[in-house]
């Protein structure tokens, strides 16, 4: 029976992320992964063949509708579908096979098939072609997740899909409906809404993108509705069936909907069946997470990260858990703020968010201060011709420490890191007005909204 001190069920970005870091402390660790290509949904079919379609797609909307304001003229643009797709599968290629290289480089044994729990301290790996039993100290759960669905929803891969189909259709469809307005029903209704589909989004609740900072939030509806999204808020999907060569969706009040796709995305759920968790006693909640404290189950010995886990089901969040439980099982020490972990949906513009929102805030009873600065009114912003949007910075009206900055606009993403920083290090939002900003940046928008908390813009 191979013995390890360290077994991790799943290879995404938390299971390799702590594979790697195990190592690295000396354990001699080994991953379980059941598909073939290593990374986990993220890098195989999720965050990362989604955002380069995003830039392709991106691409081929720049060149077809703002290259001639610049003074470039264009003539005969078509789009190869075809060859976007084979970017973006050559894309998801190199980087599975870059993690399977940090595998190796780190010594770490990969064993392919899926896990189940036999007994404390045993993992079976059932490959297909045979069974083979290990042994650990430590076992960390790290399955990741699946779509979720709702009731009377008949997905088949084809007509109805989930965002795994979503990444490949094999033409753009003439009527997509998304069942779903959150990150990754934008995200892949951006695509397809760019390369030329009619993009319906049904949404339960009565805004778009729920969990979000509520101002921002409707500040991208607006956006998006001039782009051509058509949202219909407030719409409860009581059933999609595909119907000849495409779809059929009806939702309350009385609403029936033809198209040619269907995109259900409303959410994941944990990856926590079918591995022997009942063997062992070890307890789940109602939406199927298994409980935790400090990573550890109920079962000594076994620990749980990532998606299976409560809390925002975010491949960076993943990771810095995967870190800090190796870090625990090896030295006793480790630790995640989970104040300071960032989302971005990669939507045009970006929108990228850190901490509290503030409807957190006002439910919450927190005294704050906010600043707000559009990217209008910044040099880097016009000069991009990209000027939707803008930065909001939320203070503590007595400390002025920074508690939420969100961000609508160009590069979101990459800004929010300089608040993520800031808030990490109990920064004030003097702190952040004070720090030079290099000029023309986007970054400088991130500044006069600190100011702005103070009523001190400059620009604005």
């Amino acid at each position: 029976m191979p013995t390890h001190d360290l077994v991790i069920i799943g290879a995404g970005p938390g299971g390799y992320v702590a594979a790697i870091r195990a190592a690295q402390l000396g354990l001699k660790t080994a991953v379980i992964e059941k598909e073939q290509a290593l990374g986990g949904t993220c890098l195989r079919i999720g965050c990362i063949p989604s955002k380069a379609l995003l830039e392709s797609s991106e691409h081929f909307t720049v060149a077809k509708n703002k290259f001639a304001a610049h003074g470039i003229k264009l003539s005969g643009l078509e789009l190869d579908l075809a060859a976007m797709l084979k970017r973006k599968d050559q894309i998801v290629t190199n980087l599975t096979k870059g993690v399977e290289g940090l595998l190796k480089k780190n010594k770490i044994t990969r064993y392919l098939g899926h896990a189940r729990f036999i007994a404390p301290g045993q993992v079976e790996v059932d490959s297909g072609a045979e069974k083979i039993t290990l042994e650990a100290k430590n076992i960390i759960i790290a399955s990741g997740s699946k779509p979720a669905s709702l009731p009377n929803i008949q997905i088949d891969g084809l007509r109805i899909a989930t965002s795994t189909e979503a990444l490949s259709f094999p033409e753009v469809p003439k009527h997509l409906v998304v069942i779903g307005a959150g990150f990754i029903g934008l995200e892949l209704g951006s695509v397809w809404l760019r390369l030329g589909a009619k993009v319906t989004v049904l949404e339960y609740l009565n805004r778009i993108l729920p969990g979000m900072d509520s101002e921002i939030a409707t500040e991208a509806q607006r956006i998006f509705e001039r782009q051509g999204f058509d949202f219909r808020l407030g719409r409860k999907v009581t059933s999609a069936t595909p119907q000849g060569n495409g779809a059929v969706v009806e939702c309350d009040p009385g609403e029936k909907i033809e198209c040619d796709r269907v995109l259900m995305s409303v959410g994941r759920v944990p990856n926590t069946e079918n591995l022997g968790l009942e063997t062992l006693g070890i307890k789940t909640d109602k939406r199927g997470r298994i409980e935790t404290t400090d990573f550890a189950t109920s079962v000594p010995g076994i620990f749980a990260i990532g998606d299976v886990i409560a809390g925002p089901m975010l491949a960076h969040k993943a990771e810095e858990e995967g870190v800090a439980c190796v870090e625990l099982i090896a030295t006793g020490h480790g630790h995640v703020d989970y104040n300071t972990i960032p989302g971005v949906c990669y939507t045009h513009p970006e929108i990228a968010s850190v901490g509290k929102t503030e409807d957190q805030l006002q439910e919450e009873k927190i005294a704050y201060r906010k600043g707000s600065f559009p990217f209008r009114a910044n040099g880097r912003a016009l000069t991009l011709g990209d000027v939707d949007g803008r930065v909001k910075v939320l203070a503590d009206e007595k400390t002025d420490r920074v508690l939420g900055v969100h961000i609508i606009g160009p590069r979101a993403g990459e800004l929010i890191a300089e608040a993520t920083a800031a808030m990490a290090f109990g920064a004030s939002s003097e702190d952040i007005a004070r720090t030079c900003h290099a000029h023309p940046t986007l970054p400088e928008a991130l500044k006069e909204a600190a100011l702005a908390v103070d009523g001190r813009a400059i620009h604005f």
